[in-house]
């Protein structure tokens, strides 16, 4: 248990708090300012909390899973405030809940055939901080000032390069998965051993 109390761990459970607060400040209160800095918090904590796990060697099972599993949530909870406040089209919810579809389908498949979940990838963390940036800036730019202007800018800017990486990663998880699968039972224990 004491290998789970950890501060990379708190870490990932703050993130994992703040997703309901974000909502809530969002959609109930328009509090866009304090919605703003919820997420602000969440990017920090995104990184914080990997790059402390391994910079300490805190690694945990509970890391590797809550910490892109609490990613995804606060993508899709970002993501709804976002489309029911206008600031992003419907189709960018369809590239990226279809990604994260695919890929849970993809995730099953591995566990069902005994194999563990695919390693976050470089490119796929910059994916993500890239949607956690533009995220923020695309709440702001729902302000009628010159702020809102420049985060409009800045905030589609980071949210082009997150949705094209998020996209790209997919098909590369996606890959790697079929490729992991596809090797016959037998041949995994031999390259266990090796």
């Amino acid at each position: 248990m004491r290998q789970y109390l950890t501060i990379p761990n708190a870490l990932t459970a703050l993130r994992g708090f703040g997703v309901p607060l974000f909502i809530w400040l969002a959609l109930d209160l328009h509090a866009d300012g304090w919605a703003i800095i919820v997420l602000v918090i969440g990017g920090i904590t995104d990184y914080l909390d990997g790059k402390l796990a391994r910079m300490w060697n805190q690694t945990s099972r509970f890391g590797e899973l809550a910490d892109p599993a609490i990613d995804r949530i606060y993508i899709l909870a970002t993501l709804i405030v976002l489309y029911l406040r206008g600031a992003l089209p419907l189709w960018v919810i369809i590239a990226l809940l279809g990604r994260d579809l695919i890929l849970g389908i993809v995730t099953i498949a591995l566990t069902r055939n005994g194999l563990p979940p695919l390693k976050v990838t470089y490119i796929g963390k910059a994916a993500t901080f890239n949607l956690l940036y533009a995220f923020p800036l695309l709440l702001l730019a729902l302000s009628d000032s010159i702020a809102g202007t420049l985060a409009y800018i800045f905030g589609w800017a980071f949210a082009i390069w997150g949705i094209a990486l998020y996209l790209f990663t997919g098909v590369s998880y996606f890959r790697t998965a079929v490729k992991s699968i596809r090797v016959p039972p037998s041949a995994r224990i031999i390259e266990m051993r090796e």
